[in-house]
């Protein structure tokens, strides 16, 4: 079901206009959205709704085939001493291990998803990094995320970065897109809402803050921004488009910080794995032992939750 439109402003909104961003009145925005006070069934789920929304990640230099079976099981399984709990929505790996996750995840529902594109710096030639695409779709690839060419975008070349994200959507065919900003090498918030607008308006179903390789990563303003920006595309074009945080998220707080900020900002209908994802390696862990708090009073021992 698409999500409800809101009221559409008159005439059609340029993507890509200049835009200008207060740093101070964003900080205090995002910072509202930490004290906020969550009843206990409320941050139940809350928490099984992040699980879903998690994109469990490895990128490393030592993944290997076994590793990424091992992850793609907790993926399907995240932990069945509690019940009902859902997948995770996607697996997510280097190019050249899409395959075994793709067998590994057959007939779960968990997607697999491909970083691509001369990840993380994105300092490859074009073709080379349309190739990789290709190659990760055909090796059965439900998802691509690309990282878009700071350096181009940040000496004015607006124009190759909007184009450069068409060409690769332009070879995902049914792949979803997520379009990754790397938001701590931008600088400025005003350079995030632009590179927001210009992915956007190259054809990105995602866009998403950062690689997890640099520091900052994942911070609530950069992703107020990006959140804005989606709304007003949503709001002049109605094309939803989805919201990845990734990199410096690691507990459960955290992800509930982040569930209220989409829900305030752009609506309940965001709320789903459809529209919203966590870029995480260490989150689930974390979500998995606040649920079992929930459950018994107690937080698990490590040795509780199961591993990859």
């Amino acid at each position: 079901m698409s999500p409800p439109r809101p009221t559409k402003r008159s005439g059609r909104e340029n993507p890509v206009r200049p835009t200008t961003v207060d740093p101070v009145m964003v900080a205090q925005r995002a910072a509202s959205f930490t004290t906020r006070s969550i009843k206990a069934g409320s941050k139940v789920a809350g928490l099984r709704m992040a699980v879903s929304m998690v994109d469990l990640t490895t990128l490393e230099g030592k993944d290997s085939p076994g590793k990424v079976r091992a992850l793609c099981r907790k993926a399907v399984c995240p932990d069945s001493t509690l019940a009902d709990l859902p997948s995770v929505a996607a697996v997510c790996v280097y190019p050249a291990l899409v395959g075994t996750a793709v067998q590994a995840l057959q007939g779960s529902g968990v997607r697999t998803a491909s970083v691509a594109t001369g990840f993380p710096a994105g300092q490859t030639s074009l073709e080379s990094r349309l190739d990789e695409v290709r190659a990760a779709v055909g090796e059965g690839a439900d998802e691509i995320d690309m990282v878009i060419s700071r350096g181009a975008l940040l000496s004015g070349d607006g124009s190759r970065v909007k184009d450069e994200v068409a060409q690769v959507k332009g070879v995902c065919g049914t792949a979803l897109l997520k379009v990754i900003l790397e938001t701590g090498e931008l600088e400025t918030l005003d350079r995030v809402a632009e590179a927001s607008r210009l992915a956007i308006a190259g054809g990105a179903d995602f866009i998403k803050t950062s690689t997890g390789k640099v520091a900052p990563a994942a911070t609530m303003e950069a992703g107020l921004v990006m959140l804005e920006a989606i709304r007003d595309h949503f709001q002049s074009t109605g094309r939803a488009v989805g919201m990845k945080p990734a990199g410096g998220i690691a507990t459960a707080k955290q992800a509930l910080h982040w569930l209220v900020m989409v829900k305030e900002t752009l609506g309940d209908a965001w709320l789903t794995p459809r529209l919203f994802r966590f870029g995480a390696s260490s989150l689930l862990d974390d979500l998995l032992r606040q649920l079992h708090k929930q459950a018994s009073g107690n937080y698990a021992a490590s040795y509780d939750v199961p591993e990859a």
